[in-house]
């Protein structure tokens, strides 16, 4: 599921180049104003440790951005590209029926969502899915044209977490040429059914929308690609490429250890890096070029409780955290400028790193705060590295932890470091104390790293001129959402495009649905790109 949160990098390349002066900027508190002004007012002290607060030289600029898409040969977004002059010639995949089945459709959608109630997932919660129940639909309608049972359809279920299962299905082709179709997941995120209008755990269809609990992430994708399964199998067309086709388990949790990353590891997908692979779970029926990846972090600050009648003797920690995130912020936007490569892939925004709530200790309205938790998160564009954005983030607070009596304070009586003449006990800080806190490890940050899909590869051409033909008018995109595994599988050498044909607005919402002529021409879409493939192959 596309995360907008949501849901955790570089996969390309890192392509960022030095700001003038070979490092960065002073640290944007210094930088904005000279020492000894403050907001347009003499301060009262002039630092004499302003330098300290620029950034060091750094291995965050590798490498120069130069023109827009420069790391990727200078590839930029296009709706005009195709694979092939002419469009998708169908008599390549002959006998396949250029229709979605719309009455096994349903069904299939039907029994999905029925046990969606079993596949939800949510590990801080202790919510754990049986995407066996959903494999086993989907291997009962699959298993008839089985190779077991004298078909074409070689059916494997990968287990490495039990009663998690992954469900690999391969349409075998002449050739070693492939194209794959992965990351349809089986899990869904839970549901309340109080603040649903209808049951999500079971299918309830009003005119053209398909209301459920994973009708658009990602049953309906599970059921739309199973579909096509069938009809390649019945009409046993002779393809060069192999079709392959990997619906995942533990995607809505983020996990590693239980879906696509174990299949990697294991080498059960090593054939299709002779393809191209689409990862079918996104929305709104059109390519998407980019994602971001997701960080958070939480930054408390620690003062000194006293009675708000005397400021001075107190360290008020709401003022500090006040300027902590806002000096942060300036330096993280300093060191992570957006980039040419972001506007070329069409992203609404570069980097950004921002506060979302706010905790303070409780007491009374006439003492000085002592403790205050801002948190946060960061999206991070595909062409930083999240192991930089670590580093660069840690340094920032070290050096606010070692000049704290550098920020600018509130007022002649405001101090994050008390004077030697005001007593504090033994167990109360006289310097203010900053501290940052990753909302997940470094593990869980690479799972969700960004991805800048290949724009060159013969399965982005396909994709863009196979929507193209479906609706007459693409426009691909990329979006500061983030997916899971992508940039994993990405760097381990797949060429992964991503589309997807839900409903991007109820994406984990309430009423969540899909619509029955989304998924007719993502059915077309998607036989579209295996016959314009087949005549590259």
């Amino acid at each position: 599921m596309l995360r907008s949160l949501t849901a955790m990098p570089d996969p390309v390349s890192c392509i960022i180049g030095c700001l003038p002066g070979g490092c960065f900027g002073a640290y944007s508190f210094w930088k904005s104003r000279p020492p000894g002004v403050a907001n347009g007012k003499a301060a009262s002290v002039a630092s004499p440790n302003a330098a300290r607060w620029a950034s060091p030289p750094s291995h965050l600029r590798r490498a120069s951005p130069g023109p827009a898409g420069a790391a990727h040969g200078g590839q930029q977004i296009s709706a005009d590209i195709s694979l092939t002059q002419q469009k998708a010639d169908f008599s390549l995949v002959p006998g396949v029926s250029q229709k979605l089945d719309d009455t096994l459709f349903v069904e299939l959608l039907r029994q999905l969502i029925g046990v969606s109630k079993q596949l939800q997932n949510n590990p801080r919660l202790g919510i754990v899915p049986e995407e066996g129940l959903a494999s086993k639909i989907v291997t009962d309608e699959l298993e008839k044209y089985s190779t077991k049972a004298g078909g074409p359809l070689v059916i494997e279920e990968l287990v490495y977490t039990p009663g998690r299962t992954n469900l690999k299905i391969t349409y075998p082709g002449t050739t070693k040429d492939t194209v794959a179709f992965v990351g349809s997941h089986f899990d869904v995120v839970p549901a309340d059914p109080e603040s649903w209008e209808m049951d999500p755990f079971s299918l309830t269809i009003d005119g053209e929308k398909l209301f459920g609990r994973g009708t658009t992430d990602c049953l309906c994708h599970v059921a739309l690609i199973t579909c096509l399964l069938v009809e390649l199998a019945k009409a046993k067309p002779k393809l060069k490429r192999s079709v392959v086709v990997l619906f995942i388990a533990g995607e809505e949790g983020g996990e590693k250890g239980v879906g696509v990353d174990c299949a990697v590891n294991a080498g059960k997908l090593d054939e299709v890096k002779r393809g191209p692979v689409y990862w079918v779970d996104s929305a709104d029926s059109q390519p998407c070029c980019g994602t971001s990846g997701m960080l958070g972090w939480s930054v408390k600050c620690t003062g000194r409780l006293f009675h708000s009648g005397f400021p001075h003797k107190g360290i008020n920690s709401i003022e500090l955290a006040a300027e902590v995130v806002k000096e942060i912020q300036q330096r993280f936007f300093d060191d992570f400028p957006s980039l040419p490569q972001e506007e070329a892939y069409r992203f609404s925004t570069g980097s950004h790193m921002k506060p979302t709530q706010i905790d303070c200790a409780k007491g009374s309205a006439n003492q000085i705060c002592p403790e205050c938790t801002v948190h946060g998160d960061i999206r991070l564009s595909p062409f930083y590295e999240v192991e930089d954005v670590v580093d660069a983030m840690e340094q920032y607070v070290k050096d606010i932890n070692d000049y704290v009596e550098d920020l600018p304070v509130r007022g002649p009586y405001s101090k994050y470091v008390l004077k030697e003449d005001v007593a504090v006990n033994d167990n109360e800080l006289r310097r203010g104390k900053v501290e940052l806190k990753w909302n997940g490890t470094m593990e869980t940050f690479k799972l969700y790293a960004g991805i800048a899909v290949n724009l060159d590869s013969v399965g982005h051409r396909a994709l863009i001129q196979a929507h193209r033909e479906a609706y007459d008018l693409v426009q691909p995109f990329s979006v500061s959402g983030s997916l899971p595994l992508v940039n994993m599988m990405q760097k381990a050498g797949f060429d992964i495009q991503m589309c997807g044909f839900g409903v991007m607005s109820v994406y984990h919402g309430v009423n969540e649905y899909c619509t029955l002529s989304g998924m007719q021409k993502g059915y077309e879409v998607l036989l579209r790109v295996v016959a314009l493939l087949e005549s590259k192959a």
